[in-house]
């Protein structure tokens, strides 16, 4: 059953024994930091979410670690798999199963009621009355310092909001995308908005940027755990994250307008900030301890001002460390791999499965294994995921043939290592890579790898016979499984 709001899922969280209440008094500066990198790299019964209920010079508690394993997003997103949702996806897009044919019978359309019913309840529905806005503070009751924001590495810039929903408002479409964009707050009314160039949310900016217009923004923070992993998702600009939050938790996402801006948000948020970002101007944003494990360069990014903050009486603020790799979003970025692998293969249907390595941090290496059909179908796969969406900004592309796990990176390498002819099955190029990769040569831009670890035949050049791998005689393997035991094992 869908979570309503977040402390919904807190209770959900302790009831499955994967919440640690902390009542001893933290530091919201490095101390809480500290606490939730350990957790989150401990690989037992220690990994769960944490709730510090006593906060330094804070009324507010501080959640973190919520989504940080498998058995937790999965929790989340009320699955026992990932890949339920992949299905459910796949069942959507499959025109064969979804769009009946012009010779299908009335039973065929009548069969599809069902589904067209289900589509129609994703949409959000708007109410005028919101937890998220039982206390409003406007003008000069905007006070950044009272939210428990995390200052998380010693060399960062500052405090940063680090699990905001930044909504935003298409001028074209009026389409809300709710995308996380990490906040560094300034003052005790202005923060950073670091969002990058192919970002949707940048994309409005540069809109309101070329008329010279401010642009309203509001800030939620906190909510069902549907709609705070939909806003890191990689979202085609049509789909709105309020539709796919609704698909999600299967039924309509809440939501509610904004008291000083003309914005819908998530009604069962803990906090939002509403705003303004004026195009004229810009302030030095970071350095930031990031999800690559290194610190991103101070830059320039859009200034955020604050003209009402609303939350619950009883406010939580929840928040995530990002950090050298295994972390919390380690697992929000399994969840997508899983999900999105039925939309890339709408327009890749050669590509059977994908993995994306959490020590790649999700833009610097995709795996995916194939049905290899013809001369060359490996390069084409790398230059198909170079051509779709975000993951044009992959740097390592390695392809692989169907009957290799791609999932157990020992395999992967192996494969690698015996089946690739650096001269053959390499390919090198120049192209758009993620902004905090820090070994391209220009912020954004550089080189490229695709590697071809399929097997090779004539049509590739490769004329000698391709060699049987060694395996043990299937017979003997089954006498020898049966018999385990009496071997004294």
């Amino acid at each position: 059953m869908a979570f309503d709001d977040l402390r919904d899922f807190i209770a959900a969280l302790e009831k499955a024994g994967e919440l640690k209440r902390i009542t001893a008094e933290v530091d919201a500066a490095l101390e809480i930091a500290e606490i939730t990198d350990r957790v989150s790299k401990h690989k037992g019964a220690e990994n769960r979410a944490l709730l510090f209920e006593r906060v330094k010079d804070s009324a507010f508690p501080v959640l973190t670690n919520a989504f940080g394993s498998m058995k937790r997003i999965c929790l989340a997103l009320d699955v026992a798999d990932l890949d339920e949702i992949g299905g459910r996806i796949r069942e959507l897009l499959d025109p064969v199963n979804f769009f009946p044919g012009p010779g299908a019978g009335i039973m065929d359309k009548i069969q599809m009621l069902p589904k067209l019913a289900e589509l129609s309840g994703f949409f959000p529905k708007t109410v005028k009355k919101a937890p998220c806005q039982e206390v409003v503070l406007t003008g000069e009751q905007v006070d950044l310092a009272a939210i428990p924001i995390l200052k998380c590495w010693p060399a960062d810039g500052g405090r940063f909001i680090t699990l905001p929903m930044v909504c935003t408002v298409d001028p074209v479409t009026r389409i809300t995308n709710v995308g996380m964009y990490r906040m560094q707050v300034y003052d005790h009314q202005t923060t950073g908005m670091h969002w990058h160039k192919h970002k949707d949310g940048a994309r409005h900016y540069q809109h309101y940027e070329a008329a010279g217009k401010r642009m309203e923004a509001a800030v939620a923070i906190g909510g069902d755990p549907s709609i705070i992993y939909s806003s890191t998702a990689p979202l085609p600009p049509a789909i709105g994250e309020y539709v796919f939050a609704g698909f999600l938790r299967k039924k309509p996402l809440e939501i509610v307008q904004c008291k000083t801006v003309d914005v819908r948000v998530p009604a069962e948020a803990e906090f939002v900030l509403e705003g303004f970002i004026d195009p004229a101007e810009r302030r030095v944003e970071g350095p930031f301890g990031d999800h690559t494990g290194y610190y991103s360069e101070a830059d320039e990014y859009p200034v955020f001002h604050i003209t009402a903050v609303t939350h619950r009486k009883n406010a939580i603020y929840p928040a995530t460390l990002v950090g050298r790799p295994p972390q919390e979003d380690a697992y929000l970025g399994k969840a997508t791999e899983r999900i999105f692998l039925p939309l890339l293969q709408t327009v890749a249907p050669d590509i059977l499965d994908m993995d994306m390595p959490v020590e790649g941090v999700f833009h610097n290496n995709v795996i995916v294994k194939i049905r290899k059909r013809y001369p060359g179908h490996g390069k084409k796969v790398i230059h198909t995921i170079w051509g779709t969406g975000m993951l044009m900004l992959s740097k390592f592309v390695i392809v692989c043939d169907e009957d290799v796990d791609i999932h157990d990176y020992s395999e992967v390498t192996w494969k690698v290592m015996n089946h690739v002819d650096p001269q053959r099955d390499v390919v090198i190029t120049d192209g758009p890579l993620d902004i905090l990769d820090h070994s391209c040569p220009q912020i954004g831009f550089g080189g490229k790898m695709g590697i071809d670890a399929t097997r090779k035949g004539p049509g590739e050049g490769f004329t000698r016979p391709w060699p049987d791998e060694v395996k043990m005689d299937p017979v003997v393997r089954k006498r020898v499984e049966d018999r385990w035991k009496e071997y004294g094992f």
